[in-house]
């Protein structure tokens, strides 16, 4: 229940409460972002160790802990450098790069370049004759091109993690990069660092480092980061049909996308061959239940598909994920309704929803479209740019309206209860985990 109503607080757009729903928003994101004193005091020790360089991946809502990281490195003369998957947008990198103690921002696929990033930092070298890098100052290389040879890039060390902190190793691991559909006016995701274009690794190539993880950490347990793990059919069904030739027993899960491909490699004899194989969870973007929506969002799926998948899914033995979102341009109280029947009629077969409000990202074709009509479309209007978080902040009318709120509370009651009920107990191992 305490979640059910954080939710509808979050979700809000009854006018005369949005001032304090904002206010309690940015509260919010003050207590999630907020340096950790643990992670402080851990840094510390080890910058005493006198360490050549500091390496960081960060995502964008640690930059608190990144500006209280560079600070402490810089105290002991130690440089950082910083990478993460939306550097390569210029105006985030921007908003990054002249943070304390910040020798480089590095928006690439530095996969098989980065011990030569990392010796050129220590010897101060010219970084600029690395592509994707961004200096203090907001000097900058030429951008990266994306990473093609997948195969070549070099097997992930997870020996140092703390395993013996979880009840359950589950090893994380990727088949490729980008999606094969790539149109989705919304998705951020495709614009980032390892998101533009798709490339993909052979079947072999994941089947050995899934067999090798297992054997370095004991562990039978697989999450696949993949944005769409279906943009190559043929590589669900190959994992599917050969993981148990290299690693006995296991389990994993992944998402992908319900697109229109004749072959997209999620009919119903697919998904039982993929719990067959082993696969325990699977999650989509639904987004929203009207047709008229998917279509504006340039989604590629269709209402009818996605319901059809769900209940083959079901029917195979899986637990079935899906995020959707409120507030894209254009949406209406009609719109909202079409998704509140979906998730009423599509609840018994659905195990959890993230129901968020509409993001509108930086770089995104949604974005771009809107900042060239002056930071409005429809009844959208940008009201602040956010650079270090690669976000605009919106108001929409449209979404403040008695009908609309109506849907929406009909829609959120049936995320609820879909989110309460306990999961299927073949996926409880990977509660948590989206």
């Amino acid at each position: 229940m305490v979640d059910h109503v954080k939710r509808r607080v979050h979700l809000s757009d009854w006018q005369p409460f949005l001032g304090l729903r904002d206010g309690l928003r940015r509260l919010r994101h003050w207590s999630n972002e907020k340096p950790h004193p643990v992670v402080l005091r851990e840094v510390g020790r080890a910058l005493d160790g006198r360490p050549d360089i500091v390496l960081l991946s960060a995502y964008l809502q640690h930059y608190n802990s990144v500006r209280e990281i560079g600070r402490l490195a810089a105290a002991r003369g130690t440089p950082v450098l910083l990478g993460g998957p939306m550097f390569n947008v210029a105006g985030v990198a921007d908003a990054w790069c002249d943070l304390p103690g910040i020798a480089g921002v590095v928006g690439a696929e530095a996969d098989l370049s980065v011990p030569d990033i990392v010796e050129a930092v220590c010897d101060r070298g010219d970084l600029t004759r690395f592509p994707g890098v961004t200096l203090p100052g907001g000097t900058r290389s030429e951008a990266a091109r994306p990473l093609r040879n997948l195969d070549a890039t070099p097997l992930p060390d997870f020996t140092d993690f703390p395993w013996d902190r979880y009840p359950v190793r589950i090893m994380p691991l990727m088949t490729g990069r980008g999606c094969q559909w790539d149109k989705c006016v919304f998705c951020s995701d495709v614009v980032s660092v390892s998101g533009r274009t798709f490339r993909t690794r052979s079947v072999d190539s994941v089947l050995l480092e899934m067999q090798e993880q297992a054997r370095r950490h004991t562990t039978a347990s697989f999450l696949f980061l993949d944005l769409k793990l279906n943009s190559y059919p043929d590589m669900i069904r190959g994992i599917a049909e050969g993981v148990g030739r290299y690693v006995q027993g296991a389990e994993w899960i992944g998402t992908v996308h319900v697109d229109q491909r004749r072959d997209n490699g999620l009919s119903r004899r697919d998904l039982q061959a993929a719990v067959a194989g082993g696969m325990r969870r699977v999650s989509f973007g639904l987004e929203s239940g009207s047709q008229r929506l998917l279509d504006l969002m340039n989604k590629g799926s269709s209402v009818e598909g996605n319901s059809e998948f769900i209940r083959n899914a079901h029917e195979a033995g899986l637990s079935i994920r899906c995020t959707m979102f409120k507030g894209f341009p254009g949406e209406t109280a009609e719109d909202m309704e079409a998704t509140a029947d979906f998730l009423e009629t599509h609840s018994p077969y659905l195990d959890r929803v993230r129901f968020n409000d509409f993001s509108l990202l930086h770089d995104t074709p949604i974005f771009k479209a809107v900042m060239e009509r002056g930071g409005a479309m429809d009844t959208l209007t940008v009201r602040t740019l956010h650079d270090r978080r690669a976000r605009a902040e919106y108001r929409n009318p449209a979404m403040a309206g008695r009908g609309y709120r109506h849907a929406k509370a009909r829609a959120l009651a049936a995320v609820y209860g879909i989110n309460r009920r306990p999961l299927r107990d073949a996926a409880r191992q990977f509660d948590g985990l989206m």
